[in-house]
C-alpha cells in the first residue's frame, strides 16, 4: 500500500477506508506500506492505519511496520486489534423493593467510608498533637480563618434577627396575659438549647462546606488529588483534617456567640415593645436555663461541625472530574449538610428527652 502526501487532520478530509479494502487478499498474506512520498501525518494517519488493522484482523492479513515511521508504528502497537465493544445495558428495570435495597446498602456503605475517614482524621489530629502529622500548619490557619472571623457577621445578622423574631413572637401572645418579662425566658432558652447552634450549622453548611466540597472536587478535576496519592501523601491527613478541625474547634465558639447575639436581638425588642427594664430582662435571662442546657448546646455545635466538615469533605472526594460536576457537589454538600444538622438535632432531642435534660 502505497501512503503519499500530508496526512494532517486539519489540512483536509483524510480518507475512509472501505468495509471491504482487504477483502481479496488471501489469507495469510502481508501487507506493507510504501511511505516514500509521506511528507506529514499525525493522529489522523495513526487512525487510518488502525482501520487497515482490524481490517487485516478479520480478513486474516497481517501488517508489516518496518516501513511506517517509528512514532507510528509504536502507536499503532497499543492499539487494540478491536475496537472495544459498548456497555451492554441492562435487560430489566429493578423493582420497588430491590431500590429499597440498593439505596439502604449504598446509604450504610457511605456511613461506613465516612466514618472511617473520621477515624483517619482523628488519627492524623493525634499525630499532629504528637509532632508526627502531615498536616500543614499553614492550611489549618486558612481554614481556621475563613470558618471563624470570615463567619461571624453572616452569623450575627442571622441570630440577631432570629432572637428579634422570637422575641417578637413571644411578646405579642405572653402580654395577652401581662406575662411579657418571660420573653427574656424564651429567647435566652431556645437559643442556648436549639437556635443558635443549629441556625450557625445550617449557615456554616451553606458558606463552608460547599466551599470545602467544591475546593476537593476542583482538585479531583485537576488531578491534584491524583499527585497528592502518587507522593503517598495522605488526602485525609492534608485536605481532610484540616477542614475537619477548623470546623470542630470554630462552632463552639461561633455557637457561643450566637447566644449572645440571638439574645442581644431579644433585649433590643423587648425593651422597645415592653415595659421592662435591662437588669430585669438580664436577670430572667440568665436565669433561664442552667449549665445543663448551655453544656447540650455546646456538644451539639462540636457534633454539628464535625458532621458538616466530614461530609463536604466525602462529596468533594467522589465528585466527578468536569466543571459541571463541582457545582453538583457544593450542592449536594450544603443539602446534605442541611438535612443531616435537622436530622441529628432531631436524634439530639430524643437523646435530651431520654436524660431528662
Amino acid at each position: 500500500m502505497t501512503l503519499t502526501g500530508r496526512w494532517m487532520t486539519r489540512d483536509a478530509a483524510l480518507p475512509v477506508l472501505p468495509d471491504n479494502a482487504l477483502d481479496g487478499l488471501p489469507k495469510g498474506d502481508a501487507l506493507s506500506f510504501d511511505i516514500a512520498g509521506l511528507e506529514g501525518w499525525d493522529s489522523g494517519f495513526v487512525a487510518f492505519l488502525w482501520d487497515i488493522k482490524r481490517a487485516g484482523q478479520k480478513t486474516g492479513v497481517t501488517l508489516r511496520t518496518e516501513t511506517l515511521p517509528p512514532a507510528a508504528a509504536r502507536l499503532l502497537g497499543l492499539l487494540p486489534d478491536q475496537a472495544p465493544e459498548p456497555p451492554a445495558q441492562a435487560g430489566r428495570n429493578p423493582g420497588f423493593v430491590e431500590q429499597i435495597g440498593d439505596r439502604t446498602f449504598a446509604a450504610l456503605t457511605e456511613t461506613g467510608i465516612i466514618a472511617e475517614l473520621g477515624a483517619q482524621a482523628v488519627k492524623g489530629g493525634l499525630q499532629a498533637v504528637a509532632g508526627r502529622g502531615r498536616m500543614r500548619m499553614a492550611d489549618l490557619l486558612a481554614d481556621l480563618t475563613d470558618a471563624g472571623p470570615r463567619a461571624l457577621l453572616i452569623v450575627g445578622v442571622v441570630n440577631f434577627l432570629l432572637g428579634a423574631i422570637l422575641a417578637f413572637v413571644g411578646a405579642v401572645q405572653l402580654e395577652k396575659f401581662a406575662a411579657g418579662i418571660y420573653v427574656a425566658s424564651l429567647v435566652g432558652i431556645a437559643m442556648v438549647r436549639e437556635m443558635a447552634a443549629v441556625m450557625t450549622a445550617i449557615i456554616m453548611a451553606g458558606r463552608t462546606g460547599g466551599a470545602y466540597a467544591a475546593r476537593i472536587s476542583t482538585m479531583l478535576g485537576n488531578e491534584e488529588i491524583d499527585a497528592l496519592e502518587v507522593f503517598s501523601i495522605p488526602v485525609s491527613s492534608y485536605l481532610v483534617l484540616p477542614a475537619v478541625l477548623s470546623l470542630t474547634i470554630t462552632m463552639p465558639f461561633l455557637y457561643l456567640y450566637g447566644c449572645l447575639i440571638g439574645m442581644l436581638g431579644g433585649f433590643v425588642v423587648a425593651i422597645a415593645m415592653l415595659d421592662v427594664t435591662g437588669a430585669g430582662y438580664f436577670h430572667y435571662t440568665v436565669t433561664a436555663f442552667g449549665i445543663g442546657q448551655f453544656l447540650f448546646g455546646l456538644s451539639k455545635s462540636i457534633v454539628f461541625g464535625a458532621f458538616i466538615g466530614l461530609t463536604s469533605c466525602r462529596i468533594g472526594l467522589k465528585a466527578g472530574r468536569s466543571a459541571a460536576d463541582v457545582g453538583v457537589a457544593a450542592t449536594r454538600a450544603v443539602v446534605v449538610g442541611i438535612v443531616g444538622v435537622i436530622a441529628l438535632d432531631a436524634l439530639f432531642a430524643v437523646i435530651a428527652d431520654v436524660l431528662n435534660i
